[in-house]
This record gives structure tokens, sequence and C-alpha cells, in this order.
């Protein structure tokens, strides 16, 4: 890679499902954040490679009663971002709920709280569109069919232009059991060019699938098709899954996903012109006319050359945190939404986190007050130092690995009064954690704690307990693991076992990531 070029991932974690958006000289990027809080990141760029995590446009998940516990693949599923009438929208699907809308004047917010649109099952991954021509408004939207029995079609809708609601019951306007050889269809995002409505939509799953293009004379229809990205001889699986955005001196791009198991959705940028690539299965496509080619000639690209945008230093989203006055960075989400007390602001540096007393201690998938951040998509090592300062027998704290299994090392209060490093693992299928090393003596009660992440997500847990010996691992690899939809995640906790009283707290400081 050279300074004039730049490759591939150009946001190396699970940044799913993005969407982007250019106003003036910036471009704005968000996506799905499922069932954590604050929900729909807000990321900012200059030249669409460099980007930065700016904030969140939902800082509670509604109803609230129906997030105070995690629910990790639900929530905030392929959120569309749009510009229209000098306000920022996003539009998202809860597949148990319905089509939400929230809007603000500066990406920053303030940002309103979610309306409702439509309530029903199944109703996911909504794109408006404004049409500056006519001055109507368009919303589509694709289905789930774990809640709605229907999936690979996408309904379309007239939309007040206020986008409070829409005007008519909808009506089917892609229908992918009609095309030869598609099926999953989903995540359309809607645009209007050259005299056409365009759907760019993904089709063929999550991990095997492709992108594809669908333009109209009208919105209601009838739609042709192309296939516009696949992975051909790459090994980019499943390249789909997106948003098209043009610069000011008239370049487009297209930012879309991979899927990479524990890693989650990575995002990569392709170049995109217009021209007659592509490949159509539909024996009605008319003939004629440009459609977008993306990557190289409909593959996707590892290196490229970098948009004609003014040069920017090197960016990339926050992982490090020194928590000053116990504040912590945007970086952070809960698994669910937060409670009171949970984190206690002070003078210093570090974060307090009150052990929680709960339960569930013995499974942290079960636990809200986890604080999490995505696992990098690179090699590294996570690390962390802690204070365990509970009097609670069975009070601990530590740093996780958290997916549909789970690993964690950290420090629990004995029935003794001693302090102990333990680390402990669940698998996939377990209902609660096991030891994966023999608990050892923490004398000060504290401990630095690392966590090595390499290929293929392969960590291994160490500890420095101050006894003169420094770092000494602790336990087998474990092989991180995604939910159904959501990568693995780096977790803080602290918690206690259920009981009365206040549990005492946690400190934590100096949270570094290094890439290796």
């Amino acid at each position: 890679m050279t300074s004039e070029t730049y490759r591939n991932p150009v946001l190396d974690a699970d940044w799913s499902d993005p969407d982007v958006v250019r106003v003036g000289d910036d471009y704005y990027l968000t996506a799905s954040s499922f069932g954590r809080a604050p929900g729909l990141p807000l990321l900012h760029s200059r030249d669409l490679v460099n980007w930065t995590l700016v904030g969140h446009a939902l800082e509670r998940l509604e109803p609230a009663a129906e997030f105070g516990r995690p629910r990790h693949d639900c929530g905030v599923w392929a959120p569309s971002l749009r510009y229209h009438d000098e306000r920022f929208w996003i539009f998202w699907g809860d597949p148990d709920q319905g089509i939400f809308q929230v809007n603000a004047p500066q990406i920053r917010g303030p940002w309103t709280r979610p309306h409702l649109l439509k309530a029903g099952k199944g109703l996911i991954d909504p794109c408006p569109l404004w049409d500056e021509e006519t001055g109507e408004a368009y919303l589509v939207h694709s289905w789930a069919k774990s809640r709605s029995g229907v999936k690979n079609r996408l309904t379309g809708h007239r939309m007040r232009p206020d986008g409070t609601g829409f005007l008519d019951e909808g009506k089917v306007i892609v229908d992918g059991d009609r095309i030869p050889g598609w099926f999953t269809l989903e995540g359309p995002k809607l645009y209007r060019h050259d005299g056409w409505f365009w759907i760019l939509a993904p089709a063929g799953g999550v991990e095997t699938g492709w992108q594809g293009a669908f333009r109209s004379r009208g919105f209601f229809g009838p739609y042709e098709e192309r296939i516009v990205l696949e992975q051909k001889d790459t090994d980019v699986n499943g390249p789909h899954q997106g948003g098209w955005v043009r610069t000011p001196s008239g370049e487009d791009w297209f930012l879309h996903f991979q899927q990479r198991g524990a890693y989650g959705r990575v995002v990569h940028l392709q170049p995109m012109r217009w021209g007659h690539g592509g490949t159509s299965r539909s024996s009605e496509a008319e003939s004629g006319g440009d459609w977008p080619v993306l990557g190289d000639d409909g593959a996707p690209v590892a290196e490229h050359r970098r948009p004609a945008l003014p040069p920017q230093p090197p960016a990339a989203p926050a992982t490090d945190d020194d928590f000053p006055g116990g504040r912590y960075g945007r970086q952070w989400q809960w698994t669910a939404n937060p409670g009171d007390g949970w984190a206690t602001q002070h003078s210093g540096d570090g974060l307090r986190l009150t052990c929680v007393r709960s339960a569930d201690a013995h499974d942290l998938r079960k636990l809200p007050h986890v604080l999490t951040q995505r696992l990098p998509g690179t090699p590294c090592a996570a690390e962390v130092e802690l204070r365990l300062d509970s009097d609670e027998p069975g009070a601990r704290a530590g740093c996780a690995v958290l997916g549909d299994a789970f690993g964690w090392i950290g420090l629990q209060r004995g029935t003794d009064g001693t302090v102990h490093l333990v680390h402990r693992f669940a698998e996939a299928v377990a209902e609660r954690e096991r030891d994966a090393a023999h608990p050892r003596i923490a004398p000060e009660g504290r401990a630095r704690l690392r966590i090595e992440i390499g290929a293929g997500a392969r960590c291994r847990f160490s500890a420095d307990v101050g006894d003169g010996e420094g770092f000494r691992r602790s336990g087998p690899v474990f092989t991180a693991t995604p939910w159904r939809w959501v990568g693995a995640l780096l977790g803080l906790f602290a918690l206690a076992p259920a009981g009365q009283g206040h549990a005492g707290t946690a400190a934590f400081t100096r949270f570094r990531i290094s890439t290796s």
C-alpha cells in the first residue's frame, strides 16, 4: 500500500450493515447496533478511508422494558442514513416491533426519540427516498422470515413527506422468487439517478451472497436486475449490503460489509462507475442504459487508488481508554439499556463499576451490565489493570471475550476474604461457566489482565498479580465465537451474587489494545 492507495477493509471490526451519506465535504456512516446501548453509531470521514466515531443516535432502545436484559441479536437491524430538509434521518427495522425513525439537525444531535412508523413482525431494512423532482416520498423494506414467515421480497410504500408514516398498505415491488437463482433478497437502499429509481440490495445470504442492483422508471416497478458485485476469485466472501455515495467531483464509491465470523461484519470500500457491467438472470431486462459497476469489474478490490479527496491523517475509531473522571469513551456499549449507578463518576482517572448483584452471575451472556466494545479484526492484545474493591464473598470483576461462547479472566473475593485470580469460560451450549485454570492468590487484590487475540480469533489469557513473576499464561486457547448476527465483543464487568445491600466496586484503569 502506498500513500496514493488504500487497503480493505477500511473499518476492520464489526460495523455491521453500513450505510453512508455525504453532506458537503463530510461523510457519515451508521451501522446495526442490535441490542446494545447506546445504539446507532455515527462515524465521520473526510476521505472515505479514515473514520472516527463521533457519537450515537439512540441513547436507549425502546420500549425500554424490552431491552432491560440482553437481546444480543435483536433490536436495531440494518439502518439507513439520509440527509433531507436540513436534517439527518435514520430509519431502521426492529424485527419484533416494526419500522422506526429518528432525526436531528446535526450529526451529533440532539436526536429525536424513536418514532414507530409501522408496527409489525419481520419488517426490516427500511430505506426512505425523498424525490426532489416530484416532492413525493417513498420507503422500501425487506422481511425477516423468522418473524413473518416471508422473505426474499421487497415491499414499497408511499411515505408521508415528514417521515412519520405511510400513505398506503404497501406493495411487493421486487419478488426474489421470480428471479432464477435469487434467494434471501434483503437490505435494500433506495436512490434516484438518471431518470430511474434504483434499489441496491444484497441476496444469497450473509456469508455467501452477492450485491444486486434493480432499476425501474416508476417506484412501484416493474424492476429489472443485475448482479453488480460478487466474490469471483477473491477471498472476500459475501461482498454485499451497503451504501452508495458520490463525491463533489463526481466520483462514485460503495461501502459494504464482509462477514468474518467472530470478527463480525467488516467494512470494505469499492470504486463504482456506470457502464454495462453486471449479469442479469431476468428475461424481462430492458436493453440499453448504464448500470453500476462495483470494484474491479464486479469483483471486490483488496487495494485501490484513494478517492480524489483532500489527504487526511490516518484515523480509526478509538479503542484505548483511561476513563477520565470515571467516564467511558464512545467506543463502549452496554449489552442492554443501562441502569442507574452501574458506573460512578469521580475526580480521577479509571472506571469504577458497581458489583451489580445478579442471580445470573454464572453466565455473562445474561447480564445487561457488561460494558463492551468491538473485537478488532487484526491480531492484537487487549490489556487492562483491575482492582477489586469489594469485601462481598463471590464478588468478581474481569475482562471478557463475549459471544455465544465466552471466556474471561479477573479477580474474585473468596469466602475466606482473600482475592483470587480466576479464569473461566462457557461453551455455546453450556448453561453456566466453568474454571479454565486453577485459581491463584492475588495478594494485593489487583492484577494486570491481558488477552492476546491471534489469527482465527484464538485468544490467550494471561495475568500479572504482582507476585514478582510477571505475566503468566492461564488456561488453554479459547476461540472467540459470534452470536448469530453479532461479532464477538471485548467486555469489562463487575458483579456479585444475588443478595441484599451494596456489594462494592471494581476499578479498571489503562485499557489498551495494541496490534501486532
